[in-house]
């Protein structure tokens, strides 16, 4: 058994209310953390109140201890620069036995045993795709987050591999540990729910045949590749007019080609933006679509796959950086530069039944790979081996 330690957790990016990718992350892997029942006592700095039932261990019994309750939330308000200044200020003053950061910077003042997690490096690999300043402060964090760490986590096998490349951090440093899936995502089955999630966000109109829709679930952004899936759409629906394209998600940095190239090739009836998806819309949303289209430029997990998969949605996915490695067989791989590729994918997907049969089914056996109980086992082992070793 461990020698019982203090673990500190920035547990900023959980609070979000709206949660994408790396804010589900931390989350999803704070929460299973405090139910392993490990036998360490766990703070988590917050720089406001989280919500009620946040992190509820309910039903984690096993994760109460007796006496001395194993989890305190450090709330530690400050207006700007609240990693650098204030979250250091509070680790010099009172230093848990290891920090962990899953989804930001470490503090500029931080504990020597501190690991973080580095989710992708598309700023170098995409320049393009995001602003300068944020490029800027991407490339800075996450060298300073190679250098500084005593443990670095990969959320895959080719972040590991870029940041090896890009940082020079040796490898023996890095440890790939893959995210997990939401275990509560199923097919939705109850046609009415389909119809009113779909007729309420603008994808089909009440007293018309329903429409077949090829989906995309995201933050609209350069990196998701859609200015080409729109244009292999447009070729796509050459030969099925029928189709529709949904395009979900909050509108994020650099999305106004997006919303040009939809009005340039005249599909503003045939695309359609229905903003950010609430997770109890989402089942109903993936399970209506024909497929899920997902040719992004750089991903360094892939959410979106794995949730598509969980909802029997068929996936089109790009066949490079980490996508492969988490879609598994479950996937048509196409690639993201190729848009002739993207279009010619699009159009088997909307022909080929079987195909879609076969997708879905390879689907549904893949996501047995991904837990978060896993996720947080593996995340524990690095945490303790970096108390240990150093």
């Amino acid at each position: 058994m461990p020698t019982p330690m203090l673990i500190g957790i920035d547990a900023s990016r959980a609070l979000r209310k709206q949660r994408t990718g790396t804010e589900n992350y931390s989350w999803q892997l704070i929460r299973h953390l405090l139910a392993l029942g490990s036998g360490h006592r766990f703070r988590l700095y917050c720089p406001q109140p989280p919500p009620a039932g946040l992190f509820d261990l309910s039903e984690h019994s096993h994760a109460a201890a007796a006496g001395v309750s194993p989890v305190e939330t450090r709330v530690i308000p400050w207006p700007r620069l609240w990693t650098h200044l204030r979250l250091s200020l509070e680790l010099m003053q009172r230093r848990p036995d290891v920090l962990f950061v899953p989804s930001h910077v470490l503090p500029l003042l931080h504990p020597r045993r501190s690991v973080v997690t580095v989710h992708d490096l598309g700023y170098r690999l995409f320049p393009e795709t995001h602003r300068p300043l944020d490029r800027a402060y991407l490339d800075l964090s996450t060298r300073f987050n190679a250098r500084s760490a005593a443990g670095v986590l990969a959320d895959s096998q080719a972040t590991k591999d870029d940041l090896v490349r890009f940082t020079g951090v040796a490898a023996a440093r890095v440890t790939v540990v893959h995210l997990g899936r939401d275990e509560t995502l199923a097919p939705e089955q109850d046609s009415g729910r389909l119809a009113e999630v779909q007729q309420r966000m603008g994808i089909q109109q009440p007293g018309r045949p329903a429409a077949p829709y090829m989906l995309y679930v995201g933050t609209l952004q350069p990196r998701k590749n859609l200015v080409r899936l729109v244009d292999a759409f447009a070729a796509a629906r050459q030969q099925h007019p029928e189709l529709i394209l949904v395009l979900a998600g909050r509108r994020g940095w650099l999305a106004d080609p997006i919303f040009a190239r939809v009005q340039a090739l005249g599909l503003h009836d045939a695309v359609r933006f229905p903003g950010y998806v609430a997770d109890a819309d989402l089942p109903a949303l993936l399970s209506g679509a024909l497929c899920f289209a997902f040719p992004s430029l750089h991903e360094g997990f892939g959410f979106p796959v794995l949730e598509a998969q969980a909802c029997g949605a068929p996936v089109l996915a790009a066949n490079t950086s980490s996508l492969p490695e988490v879609a598994g067989d479950g996937a048509l791989l196409v690639d993201p530069l190729d848009t002739d590729a993207i279009a010619a994918g699009l159009l088997r997907l909307a022909s080929d039944g079987a195909l879609r049969d076969r997708l879905r089914a390879a689907g549904f056996t893949n996501l047995h790979r991904f837990s978060w109980q896993r996720c947080a086992r593996e995340t524990l082992a690095v945490l303790e081996a970096v108390q240990r070793e150093t």
